[in-house]
């Protein structure tokens, strides 16, 4: 069963037909929200938005574990995460899509781990590919059978927020060799690995990073908001239903 879970731009997925709310009580507190059951192109689903029913959690805040470790809990063994990103690349125009193969983790002071505390051996997870390449793969072929233009790979700087970077610190990501950035990536690919979950990411580039392109002086918060005026976003976000309708359906 897939897990969708929503990010900024998509704190609800009106094309969900809403079959139960349940809240899942896990041993690493509770999610940011009840899941919600349903169904979606004919197929069950399961959705959950990691900022909360009112996007009132900021990313450092969200309690990761739980989220994860509820989805898990229902049955849910495939998760696409929507994740809206700033775009590092002057040359690419915002409103495409980013479907990443690559993160760095910026963050820190998160719950990162299932494996700690008292008693906890210490184990090593492999992480030299943090997204499952054949939820990828399906991805990607469900754009291309609709016609949607997307990037096919990307690296993802998962920074720490809920600030927006400093030009200097985008230029820094740039030199690390990282694409796009955002604030949730991280630790919820690793979370879900730990899990043995697939996770993959689908990342809407709704602006410029700080100090590029349109946002050379200042970053536009309206180009950011799911009240955003904005055509562009309106129709990013009408893709990435789309998109998700489409690997639903066909998987």
């Amino acid at each position: 069963m897939f897990g969708i879970i929503g990010g900024t731009g998509l704190a609800s997925l009106r094309e969900l037909k809403v079959l139960k709310r349940e809240l899942i009580r896990t041993p690493y507190g509770e999610p940011s929200q009840p899941l919600i059951f349903g169904t979606l192109a004919k197929h069950e689903v399961v959705f959950l938005a990691r900022h909360g029913s009112g996007h009132t959690i900021p990313p450092h805040e969200i309690n990761y574990r739980a989220n994860i470790w509820a989805l898990q809990s229902v049955g849910v063994t495939r998760i696409i995460s929507v994740a809206t990103v700033g775009v590092i690349d002057d040359e690419v125009k915002p409103g495409t899509i980013c479907i990443p193969d690559q993160i760095i983790d910026y963050t820190y002071g998160r719950k990162n781990t299932y494996f700690d505390g008292a008693g906890m051996p210490v184990k090593h997870i492999d992480f030299t590919h943090p997204y499952d390449e054949p939820l990828r793969k399906v991805i990607i072929h469900s754009a291309e059978s609709i016609s949607k233009k997307i990037v096919s790979e990307g690296v993802y700087a998962a920074v720490q927020g809920p600030r927006l970077e400093t030009a200097a610190e985008i230029n820094r990501l740039e030199k690390d060799g990282a694409n796009i950035v955002g604030m949730t990536g991280m630790p919820e690919a690793i979370l879900a690995k730990e899990l043995n979950l697939a996770y993959a990411a689908i990342c809407p580039m709704v602006n410029h990073a700080a100090g590029r392109g349109q946002s050379k002086n200042a970053i536009s918060f309206s180009s950011m908001s799911e009240a955003s005026d904005s055509d562009v976003y309106r129709l990013m976000m009408k893709d990435v239903i789309e998109l998700i309708q489409a690997i639903i359906s066909k998987n």
